[in-house]
């Protein structure tokens, strides 16, 4: 397995700077998985766009990553791998991992060294958190607020737990269908100390408390499932308040100019980034890392920040963050990491949700049932 490794490393490496000498040994298009929008959109321009003019290759853009999972699953009974390359969170990746449902990487021969030789594995540090998954970007989820419904005479919402306070701030809600990061806030803004949280919600006493603290905005609450929808409720004014990812509420306010505030506080820091699903043809899997090589080197990171308000998971690319593409406005005060938007954040523990996810997933349904 190494020395295949190493031979799709070096063809990679040799074919970039020979212009895709091996193109003839490698598929001549690729469907790439992710989650749309302005998201799905930074990669065009970052990543596909690129490489496609370098290439020649027909990118073909799918946005099942919502359930990726699942999917790869059904793809695996069926012996029918229609996907090249996934983007998923880093608790789906470990648990793809986990089930053979993705393939390792090696970062240091298969990746691009950043530019002052550092290998990549060290570039991306601790953010490289399953052998089978490559780190794309920092992000958080949010809360976006229509500015135009704060009730008069009241403090704007600053975080999570205004969500829960119906009384300052009333109307609607929108938050995420799944118990990741509602399970979190509900305990957090209920009195359990940050530390705590994940402990808590490893007994039956905690998942309950969750609940109920979450059965107090229940029927006030829009359920959404892809991203495109919280910031479209906002938009359209049908809530007060809602759960984002922090780059779908960038869009929104800085390049649509809607009346939307951001609050900040108790974000939800995760990553995001790519795996390869595991038994990939040999010419489809040569064309996939040809790619990965080429789109996960520090300027491509780097370069993606240009167009969304993601941090870049390599260490080597954050110097290069600079202006938005198009905006000409500075980007690093827009990032989830900028420190006056990281007062408070809760760090996601990935590694917990991929041990817990399927039977927190099963009580969820179930609440959301009753």
């Amino acid at each position: 397995m190494k020395r295949i490794n190493l031979l799709l490393a070096t063809s990679a490496a040799v074919s970039l700077a020979a212009g895709s000498a091996f193109a003839a040994d490698m598929a001549n298009e690729m469907t790439i998985v992710s989650w749309g929008g302005a998201y799905s959109a930074s990669q065009l321009n970052a990543y596909h766009n690129p490489y496609s003019e370098k290439t020649g290759v027909k990118i073909i853009n799918d946005e099942s990553s919502p359930e990726a999972v699942a999917k790869l699953r059904a793809m695996k009974e069926a012996n029918n791998l229609t996907w090249d390359l996934v983007d998923v969170e880093a608790a789906d990746a470990i648990r793809l991992c986990d089930e053979g449902l993705a393939m390792e990487i090696d970062a240091d021969t298969q990746l691009a060294d950043a530019p002052d030789g550092t290998k990549a594995k060290d570039d991306f540090g601790d953010l490289m958190v399953s052998d089978c998954f490559i780190p794309q970007i920092v992000f958080s989820t949010t809360f976006g607020y229509r500015k135009d419904m704060v009730p008069a005479g009241t403090e704007p919402p600053t975080g999570a737990c205004d969500v829960f306070d119906l009384q300052k701030y009333p109307g609607k809600r929108a938050l995420n269908k799944q118990p990741v990061a509602n399970m979190e806030w509900a305990l957090l803004c209920d009195g359990v100390a940050y530390e705590d949280v994940y402990d808590t919600l490893e007994t039956d006493e905690g998942v309950a408390r969750a609940f109920a603290k979450l059965d107090t905005i229940k029927d006030q609450t829009i359920w959404w499932t892809a991203s495109a929808q919280p910031v479209q409720l906002l938009a359209d004014g049908e809530i007060f308040m809602g759960s984002a990812y922090n780059g779908r509420l960038f869009a929104m306010i800085e390049e649509q100019k809607q009346p939307v505030g951001m609050a900040w506080d108790w974000q939800m820091f995760d990553i995001d980034g790519w795996v390869v699903p595991a038994g990939l043809p040999e010419d489809r899997l040569a064309r996939v890392m040809d790619y990965l090589y080429f789109a996960t080197d520090t300027q491509r990171l780097a370069d993606q920040a240009k167009y969304i308000s993601y941090g870049p998971a390599r260490k080597s690319s954050a110097p290069l963050v600079g202006k938005h593409a198009t905006l000409g406005i500075e980007m690093a005060p827009h990032m989830p990491t900028d420190p006056n938007n990281a007062k408070h954040t809760f760090v996601n523990n990935y590694t917990w949700w991929a041990d817990y996810r399927d039977d927190l997933d099963a009580k969820f349904q179930a609440w959301l049932a009753n």
